[in-house]
């Protein structure tokens, strides 16, 4: 009888270890998300910004997968995070500005994973709800702080004690995360996500940096002073804060200028731009060698990415918020070997707001009901053509504390962008289009939306437009602060 009930005791006791141990093969997640760095700010781009170099996060894109057209779909901080966070555009998280916190009522992949016995912890820069700094839904472990943040000496809130943390923001906050990693049960796979307050201004780079760019040169883009076929409102928009003759960091004070001096003002503000950067990617390598250190890293899935792009320059803007390029374009690199093969290149679009359904679909195997992205788990599998999508919708909403843009709609498909603006402040703009091939014209340097020869494809993507809105539950008709495109155009797709 006793040596029945050891055997029947060793069987549970097995069982358990085998439940453990299924548990431990579940990948833990790392994802690391800085503010306003745009696409070409990493090493690793074809072009690097100001032949910028980082060595870290070139070597998660060397060792996993590297995205050369990844996009935000409301190039604006918290709209971002929340469509990062919920796999959902804008429309749909309703966090249409950064002065709305996250619906505690609304799924994050962090809650999905804590639900599914995941430890979860959220260090650095939340950014949504400017003046609430408390544990939201979803986090075992939570550190942040009141709005932007500081790059110096920063107060935090450390899981319920706000404190004054001396230092420079990029080390301290990859302190506390590997404070984190040494705190987790070992018997649970855990999601981490680390916010970076760099790239965003104003820009203080740390002492060893500041000077690295004094020799690169830094001219205007090509795009800067090519408005002439551009919509009315980004040449009103030159004098403002969000222009390259605005007043907001320094430089052109006055309209215009020319002088020498303004243009050494625009070298320093694009150089500390990009070398706030450096430290964030020391940062990531601190991260990647604890990893290696605590022997998990291969069992992790390590991200990097944005919220959302910066224009230095382009169009005359200095700023996010549009759909030019420089606006919506992010980096988005993922280490991950036991679905990734080191080098991999991946061409297709890729949004914000897929990666809450992909880190669903690599930790638990589950699908994320709630999700308007798309996994893109299924263009990592090199042995067959993937479906994937054909176009994706781009929105913002005009903020009346910032009326430098107005409301933006508009569609990515295939090589062709569309972009409407209807009227965003009371009025006063008329509805005003671009259309770039951007194929042939990856600068937007030519606006095709007045060219008879593309009033056809105009046509075609303003109804293609109508149609993506329909059926990602926004209304065309209606903007959440003003009018939107009153149109009645037929339920036919693009060809």
């Amino acid at each position: 009888m006793f040596l029945k009930k050891l055997l029947f005791t060793g069987m549970l006791g097995a069982m358990a270890l085998s439940a453990c141990a299924k548990e431990n093969q579940r990948p833990n997640v790392v994802f690391i998300l800085t503010d306003d760095q745009r696409g070409d700010a990493v090493g690793y781009h074809k072009k690097p910004l100001l032949g910028i170099d980082t060595p870290s996060i070139n070597k998660i894109a060397a060792e996993g997968v590297q995205f050369e057209n990844m996009y935000c779909t409301t190039s604006l901080c918290s709209p971002s995070r929340a469509a990062f966070l919920s796999g959902t555009y804008t429309h749909t998280h309703k966090v249409y500005d950064n002065f709305t916190d996250y619906p505690h009522d609304l799924k994050s992949f962090p809650l999905l994973l804590q639900q599914e016995g995941y430890t979860t912890g959220w260090i650095g820069k939340w950014h949504m709800g400017e003046e609430d700094d408390s544990k939201r839904p979803g986090f075992d472990y939570w550190v942040t702080h009141k709005g932007q943040g500081k790059y110096w000496d920063t107060t935090f809130n450390v899981n319920g004690e706000r404190k004054k943390v001396p230092g420079y923001y990029a080390h301290k906050v990859t302190d506390m995360a590997i404070d984190f990693l040494n705190k987790v049960d070992k018997s649970k796979p855990f999601a981490l996500c680390l916010g970076h307050k760099a790239p965003h201004g104003p820009f203080i780079p740390e002492a060893k940096y500041d000077s690295i760019y004094n020799d690169t040169p830094v001219p205007y883009p090509d795009s800067s002073w090519k408005l002439g076929d551009k919509p009315k409102w980004i040449v009103d928009r030159l004098p403002t804060w969000h222009g390259i003759y605005g007043p907001l960091y320094g430089f052109r004070k006055d309209f215009p200028n020319d002088k020498a001096s303004a243009i050494v003002d625009f070298e320093h503000f694009v150089r500390s731009y990009t070398a706030t950067i450096n430290s964030v990617d020391d940062s990531v390598g601190r991260i990647y060698d604890h990893l290696e250190e605590m022997g998990i890293l291969d069992n992790t899935i390590l991200i990097f990415t944005s919220d959302n792009g910066f224009l230095l320059g382009e169009h005359g803007m200095i700023d996010k918020r549009t759909m030019h390029e420089a606006s919506v374009s992010i980096p988005l690199t993922v280490r991950f070997p036991k679905k990734i093969k080191g080098g991999t290149v991946i061409k297709e679009q890729v949004l914000s707001i897929d990666m809450a359904p992909t880190i669903m679909e690599l930790t638990v195997g589950k699908k994320m009901p709630s999700a308007q992205g798309l996994s893109w788990a299924t263009l990592l599998d090199d042995t067959k053509d993937a479906e994937w999508r054909k176009t994706w919708l781009y929105e913002y909403n005009y903020e009346v504390q910032f009326p430098y843009t107005p409301n933006v709609r508009g569609i990515r498909h295939g090589k062709w962008k569309y972009v409407a603006y209807p009227h965003g402040d009371g009025g006063k703009l008329r509805h005003m289009e671009e259309l770039y091939n951007m194929e042939r014209d990856p600068s937007e340097s030519s606006n095709l939306a007045e060219d008879p020869a593309y009033a056809d494809i105009k046509s075609m993507l303003a109804m293609e437009l109508a149609k993506t809105l329909k059926s990602t539950g926004a209304n065309p008709d209606k903007m959440p602060i003003d009018q939107g495109i009153k149109t009645e155009l037929p339920e036919e797709s693009i060809r």
